[in-house]
């Protein structure tokens, strides 16, 4: 299927979702995982209107942005090693994936500007998941008062990959209490505006439970192997 027919499609099931879930249309900002994509796919995304384009490693992040630069908004995606922050610090627009002080250290020390960050939460316990546990969020955000540079816009997380619908939306539940928790504490630093949550097998729930941002890839690009490393 083509990009322009993934893209309709999977706009209109988030439409639909959020038609369900009494939420306007429009709310929910799809964010195109392009680790799997060619420079080339990644254009075609552009001109039918995704903007947001998403990487979870350094390299192919600054590959692509040395190739389309300012023409999208870009999100980097993946687990941030401390020592990588100053290579993409002054290309992302959004880091999603802010789990640890050390690194929150790093990116206010490197960054020339607020940066807008997702705090990633591990609410599913998983040993094979980044992210910090939820009863530590509220703790772990107050901490981030120190660093100017830091702009808590929402949290993060990825849902357990299974095909128990009920366990998925318990996940997404729980973060969209934890996200209404923060944003009673009124931070200046931390409006916690934002969910990032939801990617190919599940982002209809993530829209139903709340989601502002889903992290689609496969859906709208496909396993395309083209990709340079």
């Amino acid at each position: 299927m083509a990009v322009a027919e993934n893209v309709a499609l999977v706009k209109e099931r988030i439409e639909r979702a959020l038609e369900r879930a009494g939420r306007k249309p429009g709310d929910v900002r799809i964010v195109a995982v392009t680790k799997t994509a060619t420079v080339e796919t990644a254009r075609e995304l552009l001109q039918n209107g995704i903007t947001h384009l998403g990487e979870n490693r350094s390299n192919e992040f600054l590959h692509k942005y040395a190739a389309i630069g300012k023409e999208a908004v870009w999100h980097f995606i993946g687990t941030l090693q401390s020592r990588k922050v100053k290579d993409i610090i002054d290309y992302a627009d959004y880091i999603h994936s802010l789990d640890r002080l050390s690194l929150a250290r790093e990116i206010d020390k490197r960054a020339k500007r607020p940066v807008p960050c997702f705090v990633q939460v591990n609410i599913s316990k998983e040993s094979t998941k980044h992210g910090i546990l939820e009863e530590e969020t509220l703790p772990f955000i107050e901490k981030l008062a120190q660093y100017p540079n830091i702009k808590v816009e929402g949290l993060m997380t990825i849902a357990p990959y299974t095909e128990d619908r009920g366990l998925i939306r318990s996940v997404f539940r729980r973060l969209k209490k934890l996200q209404e928790t923060v944003q009673r504490q009124s931070y200046p630093f931390a409006p916690c505006k934002e969910l990032s949550m939801g990617m190919s097998n599940d982002f209809e729930i993530a829209v139903e439970e709340g989601a502002t941002f889903v992290r689609i890839g496969t859906l709208l690009v496909g396993e395309n192997k083209g990709v340079r490393r």
